[in-house]
């Protein structure tokens, strides 16, 4: 509205040069975070998170020494209550503005990963912090925990914003914007458009599909964690093993499979022996994660057995003549017709995850 009124009145344009700053989508996401609240204040803040995404976008599109940049700002609700929020000394505190992107050293002081700016509601920069020790440091104060799954190279940024009204804005090093508020990851941009996560409710969807909590959170933490990573997957847990597997799964590919002699030269099935009646579930969530990076998919059963890794799955084409199937990736494909018979949770390497089930896409985050 500001925008349009600065259109007929030239002096408030001139006031107000910064409303025509930045992306529109930004505002509307600064605006939603700040929603609580209806006043002078709110309406500051939601100006400052719009800066601030301005200010990740133009270090997505810059670099340093030839490397990608990622970087971060935790904006603290400052009222008092924040262990860490100091003023700088000696009256030289500076604004977290977009002028600080043409500094190249400004790209060296947060990472976004483990260091953080922190600003306050004015939008002065009080310090640099490790959002780890950050984090332990408030946590003696108010304990955060978190009800929400979220990537685990993020959980210290989550927590940072839980329990309070901070919020936490990272560019990560894949160019993904995060932005953190009440203790989970609300927004992401990627792929050239913000995507509303609501993780929660998406995961409960899940939950009920698998029937199994230990074996949906473990499943949902790792694509998390994939997704995050950039890199693919695909979970199968079956309705009903006996009858899908034989029709999903080539023999060969499959743990239980009766297997001739050990020899010399083992093939991959061989290899894998070690996981045959493993569960999900009780594996480490690294080697967990590594088994999903294999190419072809993880099948397992309703209680989290494994039956087959990096298989590559059976299906035919159905019969429908407007069939996407036949346009689709082979992942996409693959967990399309696994479908039918299973939940199926399919990680791309752009970083969505695909929740299908019953034939059909149920979400994406």
């Amino acid at each position: 509205a500001l925008r349009y009124r600065a259109i007929f009145d030239p002096k408030q344009m001139l006031e107000r040069g910064d409303l025509l700053r930045g992306a529109i989508e930004d505002r509307y996401i600064s605006v939603f975070i700040n929603a609580q609240e209806q006043n002078d204040a709110a309406h500051a803040r939601a100006d400052l998170v719009a800066t601030a995404l301005e200010i990740l976008r133009v270090a997505a599109l810059s670099s340093y020494e030839n490397k990608a940049i990622s970087s971060g700002v935790l904006l603290v609700d400052d009222d008092g209550r924040e262990p860490l929020a100091v003023a700088s000394p000696g009256g030289q505190a500076y604004k977290y503005s977009p002028a600080l992107t043409g500094i190249k050293s400004f790209y060296r002081l947060s990472d976004g990963i483990e260091t953080l700016f922190l600003v306050n509601r004015d939008g002065m920069v009080l310090d640099i912090v490790e959002v780890a020790r950050y984090v332990t440091s408030a946590s003696r104060v108010s304990p955060v925990i978190l009800d929400v799954a979220c990537p685990t190279t993020y959980r210290a940024h989550a927590k940072a914003t839980g329990n309070n009204r901070n919020i936490c804005l990272v560019l990560s090093p894949s160019h993904e914007i995060k932005v953190f508020a009440q203790g989970v990851e609300v927004f992401s941009f990627r792929n050239a458009r913000w995507h509303l996560l609501d993780v929660q409710a998406k995961y409960e969807m899940w939950e009920r599909a698998v029937e199994d909590e230990a074996l949906a959170s473990r499943l949902f933490q790792t694509a998390l964690d994939l997704s995050d990573n950039r890199q693919g997957a695909l979970f199968v847990v079956l309705r009903d093993a006996a009858q899908s597997l034989p029709m999903l799964v080539a023999p060969g590919d499959r743990l239980d499979a009766p297997r001739g002699k050990a020899s010399d030269a083992p093939d991959r099935v061989q290899l894998l022996h070690m996981l045959r009646g493993r569960s999900a579930v009780n594996l480490d969530p690294a080697v967990l994660a590594g088994l999903a990076k294999t190419d072809g998919a993880i099948v397992m059963d309703g209680n989290g057995r494994l039956l087959a890794v990096g298989a590559i799955l059976m299906h035919t084409e159905p019969v429908e003549p407007h069939s996407t199937l036949a346009v689709e990736g082979a992942r996409t494909t693959a967990a399309m017709a696994a479908g039918r018979y299973a939940a199926v949770l399919k990680v791309s390497e752009d970083g969505l995850i695909t929740f299908y089930d019953r034939q059909e896409k149920i979400w994406d985050i």
